[in-house]
């Protein structure tokens, strides 16, 4: 069973400093995949749901931290 995507509790200036948005996903199961790709490798990661609460337009966004993001990148490229 998947695991439930891992949200951080950042206040917003911190995460805007730190996280870097890697990749965006127009659905569910690719951004959890993603997400538990991730962090089954070691890289923590959040994923931020953008998308039009009614017509579900927009992405889920997929944030790691700066330091991660070429080993992130590379985990997740065949998504």
């Amino acid at each position: 069973m998947p695991r439930p995507v891992t949200l951080l509790k950042l206040p917003v200036p911190a995460m805007e400093n730190e996280w870097v948005a890697i990749a965006g996903f127009s659905d569910d199961v690719r951004s959890q995949i993603a997400v538990d790709r991730l962090l089954t490798n070691g890289v923590d990661a959040v994923a931020v749901d953008k998308r039009d609460s009614i017509y579900k337009i927009g992405e889920i966004e997929i944030f790691v931290h700066r330091d991660n993001v070429l080993i992130a990148k590379e985990i997740i490229k065949d998504l």
